[in-house]
């Protein structure tokens, strides 16, 4: 399913509905021209404007299910899931040993990393970066998750994308952390030897309390819901944060290796 069906989706619930475009505005609390630059085209719809759409219209979820199903088709089929998980957690735990985690990544950097040795054509790049950028509403919406991030200070200091697209990804990390609900931590280098150096994780806490688990090799990632596997990476996470440094501490390295104020 493509955006053009969801679009034509919500005119007809909205015509069904007897509700002008101005009025649908008022009700979902959006301004009239991002809802008309929504039914256009030219603005990806939110999941949060789905779902105050299907509240307003009475539509069942429907928007909803809609969105989530062509956002399934955007990402690597391996990678859908995962969004599906991502999307409901009330908490979100991410470590990464070589790069900034995707959902803190500026399209820059994301973009340098997707386009990184000329494996993906310029339009497959531009889809995935609007994806990885898409991810990153969660953190800002309504209701939130906590957000946990453990990063290793190579990736801190690694110029992806040049030195000028790293010293902005600095500032974005900083920006973030401004955030109530985003606690950033910092492995330093001196940490030497550590558990996790092999690979990164993503751990989800669901609201009833389940708890799904996203690891990611050279290949493709796969999510993991096995008791001993979570068991695993929850004590492997307990000994990362143990040798991480604490927030202000953190954010101090970080404003520390920007360049620009």
């Amino acid at each position: 399913m493509d955006f053009d069906m969801w679009i034509r989706a919500l005119k007809a619930a909205r015509a069904s509905a007897d509700v002008s475009q101005e009025r649908m505005a008022s009700l979902v609390k959006w301004s009239p021209s991002t809802v008309a630059a929504i039914e256009t085209g030219r603005r990806r719809p939110t999941r949060e404007f789905a779902i105050a759409a299907d509240q307003v219209l009475e539509t069942g979820g429907l928007l909803t299910e809609l969105l989530e199903a062509a956002d399934r088709e955007r990402s690597p089929s391996w990678f859908a899931t995962w969004r599906s998980y991502e999307s409901q957690a009330v908490r979100l735990r991410a470590f990464e040993p070589c790069l900034i985690p995707g959902l803190l990544q500026t399209e820059e950097y994301a973009r340098a990393i997707i386009s990184a040795g000329g494996l993906n054509p310029s339009d497959t790049v531009d889809e995935l970066v609007s994806v990885r950028m898409e991810r990153q509403h969660l953190l800002t919406r309504d209701e939130p998750p906590e957000c946990i991030f453990i990063l290793d200070e190579s990736a801190l200091r690694r110029p992806i994308g040049g030195p000028a697209v790293l010293d902005a990804q600095l500032g974005h990390l900083l920006e973030f952390a401004r955030l109530p609900h985003v606690h950033l931590h910092v492995i330093p280098n001196e940490a030497g030897a550590y558990v996790g150096l092999t690979g990164n994780l993503l751990l989800a806490d669901l609201p009833d309390g389940e708890q799904i688990l996203y690891l990611e090799d050279i290949a493709r990632g796969r999510v993991v819901d096995d008791p001993d596997a979570l068991h695993l990476v929850r004590r492997k996470w307990d000994s990362l944060l143990g040798e991480a440094v604490s927030e202000r501490a953190s954010l101090d390295l970080i404003t520390k290796l920007k360049v620009t104020p």
